[in-house]
């Protein structure tokens, strides 16, 4: 029978393979996006989903700053999202509400700045998020 030692290394192992722990990455949070075509800035909430990472559109704004509503708030604007290490984030779906299409996403973190990038074919988009909160 192991001893209480085993048992306890077992048990911190097994706490550190479960998939919350994605919920502790730098990536989750509250972000601003730049104005998209319609010259609206949305809040878009990361956060841990399993062991990978969706955003859901959590409000939006017109450029004076006065929150507006929209048929997007609420849904997911990209989902299974995995860190692939080192600030960079991929693989998932992101989409794109304004031409109503699926990309794969690109995000790269840099502090309190995520650049988030999808491409369909050869025509590729990117924008700048701000961190909000945590």
């Amino acid at each position: 029978m192991p001893g209480l030692k085993t048992r306890t290394a077992f048990a911190i192992a097994a706490v550190l393979m479960l998939p919350g722990v994605a919920a502790a990455d730098p990536i989750v949070g509250v972000w601003k996006t730049e104005p998209d075509r319609k010259n609206l800035i949305s809040h878009i909430k990361i956060s841990a989903c399993g062991d990978k990472f969706c955003g859901e559109i959590e409000s939006a704004y017109d450029q004076s700053g006065k929150q507006v509503q929209t048929p997007n708030i609420g849904k997911k604007l990209f989902w299974d999202v995995a860190s692939e290490g080192g600030g960079k984030y991929g693989g998932g779906d992101f989409w794109i509400p304004m031409v109503n299409v699926d990309v794969v996403p690109q995000m790269t973190l840099s502090g309190n700045s995520l650049t988030v990038r999808g491409c369909e074919h050869v025509v590729c988009g990117h924008q700048k998020w701000t961190r909000l909160s945590d």
